[in-house]
């Protein structure tokens, strides 16, 4: 009798759970919105927890299904409903027509300033008011007057780049093995925005680099931290009220802070000592920002660190993945490098002229195509709306639904851009090309409307740079080891080529 008793509960148990994990999962039958049956704990993710390949193909198995009929269908995040946007014209409504309805990023339900106080105070994290307030304060720095004033920077870090490159070829330290793309990258960035926003260096090309390259791999390298986070947060949706995300660990937090302090206290005694300081860079905005402001050390550290942030791992992530393509593609490498030599003085392409190379700019924006940084974009509905849904009816988002715009489903559909995988320049060497595009809503690397990314004019300046300077002094190559076909690292939290990129370098005579 005891056994029978046992075995009845543990059935209601079963039963229990079952309804608890599926009770919402009508949500979008109830609302008339089509969309692919969800699974238990993983929704419409089923490599969520496994990791056997990236999130976005399961996206994009989804987009290929409905994308003829509907504009949008009803997935689920484990038990979180979703809309996911599958017409590129309702995407750019998203971000730009129907912004009011949208302007939040999904990513600010999961923080908060006790739990991380510098990522709760990124303009990307930040909502409704405070973002405007803070996107306001921070734009001032990153105008193209500002970039070309920090310009002379950027070509000093890309010599050292260079001689670096230069180093290892020397050496032979590569072997056959070939020169990590994404090391090298980050070398170099990590460089470039430390000496740009901070007027530091960061000692990336020497023997001992100071920890600061170390502590933006550890920000990028919390793959299972993230997703246990997700995956309890979309099973029990209520527990996102009581747990907040720590996007940054506390050691890099007060890295960062310390860092800032003696940037900072070492400006302050410059200028205190009469020494005039030649820069209009990042960080006298910030300063007198913190004087106009009245900030505090922690709050000046939350605005340096959108600088930082921001132009550390995304560029280096564009520049390792173009180098690949140019190294895959040596016919088009070559036809970059026949229009940059003729623009050469000293070795340096003239600021005002890096922008009026429109080759140079082609592959830079087919490389975002191929591999953008961020491979889909989430947002908050912010006020509730009615929207068409092609074949199926009207439909209302209401407030606090999860929006997803799966930019690479679009950059990646042939309709959009024939034989997609391939690299072709051509496709932005039309004038406005890349504008058309992002226009009909098929490209938007950089996202778009009020919250395209702030700090795409300094990341395009620093990438190009870079370009002009390996691509002019150096023939690359891909090492066999990398792999042939474009398949993104399943855990990697932005894009990235599954197995790294590994490139052969040759000095140009």
């Amino acid at each position: 009798r005891m056994v029978l008793i046992t075995l009845t509960l543990c059935i209601a148990a079963v039963g229990l759970l079952y309804l608890v994990m599926t009770w919402n999962f009508d949500y979008w039958r109830k609302r008339r919105v089509p969309g692919p049956k969800p699974k238990i704990v993983t929704g419409n993710y089923p490599n969520m927890l496994s990791m056997k390949r990236n999130v976005i193909y399961d996206i994009n198995d989804i987009y290929n299904k409905y994308k003829c009929k509907y504009d949008a269908v009803g997935i689920f995040g484990g038990r979180l409903p979703q809309l996911l946007v599958i017409n590129p014209q309702l995407a750019r409504r998203v971000f730009v027509s129907d912004f009011k309805h949208f302007h939040d990023n999904d990513i600010a339900r999961f923080l908060d300033e006790k739990t991380d106080f510098i990522f709760a105070n990124n303009p990307f994290s930040l909502t409704g008011e405070k973002w405007k307030q803070r996107r306001a304060e921070i734009t001032p720095g990153l105008t193209m007057g500002r970039v070309k004033t920090v310009y002379p920077v950027t070509n000093t870090v890309c010599q050292k780049l260079s001689e670096w490159v230069t180093k290892q070829v020397r050496l032979e330290t590569t072997g056959k093995n070939g020169i990590d793309a994404k090391e090298m990258s980050l070398r170099f960035t990590s460089e470039m925005v430390t000496d740009v926003v901070l007027g530091l260096s960061a000692g990336s090309f020497s023997g001992k680099p100071t920890p600061i390259m170390t502590h933006v791999n550890d920000l990028f390298n919390q793959p299972w931290t993230f997703m246990l986070f997700f995956v309890l947060t979309s099973t029990f949706p209520a527990l996102s009220y009581l747990l907040k995300l720590r996007f940054i660990p506390k050691k890099v937090e007060k890295f960062f802070i310390e860092l800032m302090s003696s940037a900072v206290d070492a400006r302050r005694a410059q200028l205190a000592a009469g020494k005039e300081f030649k820069r209009s860079d990042f960080l006298e905005y910030i300063m007198q920002l913190a004087d106009k402001r009245d900030l505090n050390t922690r709050q000046l550290v939350a605005r340096t660190m959108t600088f930082l942030l921001d132009g550390f791992e995304t560029t280096s992530t564009v520049l390792a993945h173009m180098l690949l393509l140019l190294g895959r593609d040596q016919e088009a490498q070559q036809r970059l490098r026949e229009e940059i030599l003729p623009r050469l003085k000293n070795g340096v392409v003239a600021f005002d002229e890096l922008n009026s190379l429109p080759y140079l700019d082609a592959c830079l924006q087919e490389a975002i195509r191929i591999f953008p940084p961020a491979f889909m974009s989430s947002k908050l509905c912010t006020e509730s709306i009615e929207l068409p849904n092609k074949d199926g009816p009207n439909f209302v988002v209401e407030k606090g639904t999860t929006v997803v715009v799966p930019l690479y489903c679009f950059m990646q559909d042939e309709e959009f851009f024939a034989d997609s995988k391939a690299f072709q320049p051509e496709r932005f060497m039309e004038p406005d090309a890349a504008k058309n595009y992002r226009d009909q809503g098929v490209f938007m690397g950089f996202g778009d409307g009020p919250r395209i990314c702030i700090g795409m004019r300094f990341a395009t300046a620093q990438i190009k740079a870079a370009i002009v300077e390996l691509i002019t002094k150096f023939n690359v190559r891909v090492n066999p080891k990398t792999r042939k076909d474009n398949e993104f690292d399943p855990s990697a939290i932005l894009t990235s080529l599954r197995g790294g990129i590994w490139l052969d370098m040759e000095l140009r005579q």
